[in-house]
């Protein structure tokens, strides 16, 4: 049979040879067969002395073949006979992969025999918070967050510790090279521009375009963007620029919303920035409200800031996308970030 490590010695049970007491004399030399013998402790031995069964360790003790008894033994003493049992289960290391999860006793490996970071996150219950799965949207109203509450950990329900008022993200669209338009259209590339908030922001930054001298202007749907209603638009607005100079913007019945009146340069310096809040877009019976705020380098080098509002009075007509545009020409740069106005 083989075995990992040490082959144990099983059921190798020895009777001593015969020993004859030594007046005055405690310790005695085992032998089997006249040859030394070492049991593996006293716990091995069966020792009889006079008739009487000995106890081990604090009747007599036992180091290599030698026996010690715990007093010198006198004339008339007889050492009835020793029997040694055996060799105990000593297998030494256990081969690599051999001590199956059988074989642990329940609650035998502690704390102290975890060596620091061994535990990896496969080991861990897929119901343990270990923050490896990223959210990528915003939590559902019924999501939970734990808190502690002076000290005693609860959990508590999104819809409880969420602001009001707050922006969410929805799209970004990162012109680098020159369109025509920008185009944000709900259900087209992850848009949302419906009722699901009651006001939505658009956030323009450095944007650029190719033809010198044209103004920037916005355009609804109400087909998600297969068309752009041009017709119906009134406008207002003012604005002043960096040599003193001031516009005002009053149009009716136009084709676009014009979000200023001054024409934008196109030299490498030039770029338009604005904020623009869209309110209800897609209540039937409501005007439909655009106003914002901008800054400008226009074609002549001045800097021109200033504000503006629009509305649409098409009758019983849902708004479910919009574009931005000039006059003539393309967009060629610029970051349009389109997000929810979070309803308090």
């Amino acid at each position: 049979m083989a075995y990992i490590g040490k082959q144990p010695t099983i059921g190798n049970f020895q009777v001593c040879d015969a020993i004859s007491v030594v007046n005055g004399q405690a310790a005695y030399t085992m032998q089997v067969s006249s040859v030394n013998v070492v049991p593996e402790t006293a716990n091995h031995m069966i020792v009889s002395l006079n008739g009487i069964i000995q106890k081990p360790g604090s009747s007599f003790t036992v180091s290599g073949s030698t026996i010690t008894f715990a007093s010198n033994l006198a004339t008339g003493d007889v050492i009835d006979f020793i029997h040694i049992l055996g060799s105990v289960l000593d297998l030494g290391v256990p081969s690599d992969d051999t001590v199956s999860t059988a074989k642990i006793s329940a609650n035998a490996v502690t704390e102290a025999k975890i060596a620091d970071d061994a535990v990896e996150s496969e080991h861990l219950n897929n119901n343990i918070i270990s923050g490896q799965t990223a959210l990528a949207a915003e939590p559902a109203d019924t999501d939970e967050f734990l808190i502690s509450d002076a000290g005693v950990l609860k959990r508590i329900d999104y819809s409880l510790i969420k602001g009001g008022g707050g922006l969410v993200h929805i799209k970004t669209q990162n012109i680098t090279s020159g369109v025509a338009s920008v185009d944000f259209a709900h259900g087209s590339s992850d848009v949302i521009f419906d009722s699901t908030y009651n006001a939505y922001k658009l956030i323009i930054s450095d944007m650029k375009i190719a033809t010198d001298g044209q103004k920037p202007f916005i355009k609804l749907s109400n087909d998600a963007g297969s068309s752009f209603i041009g017709s119906g638009y009134h406008v207002s607005g003012q604005a002043r620029d960096s040599n003193g100079g001031a516009d005002t913007l009053a149009e009716t019945g136009n084709a676009d919303i014009k979000m200023c009146d001054d024409a934008m340069g196109n030299d490498t310096t030039a770029s338009f920035g604005a904020e623009i809040y869209f309110h209800k877009p897609s209540t039937s019976d409501t005007t439909k409200i655009i106003h914002g705020t901008y800054g400008l380098k226009d074609q002549n080098t001045y800097f021109v800031s200033g504000y503006f509002g629009g509305t649409y009075n098409g009758s019983g007509t849902t708004i479910d996308g919009f574009q931005i545009k000039v006059g003539s020409g393309n967009i060629t740069r610029g970051n349009f970030s389109l997000f929810g106005v979070a309803n308090s």
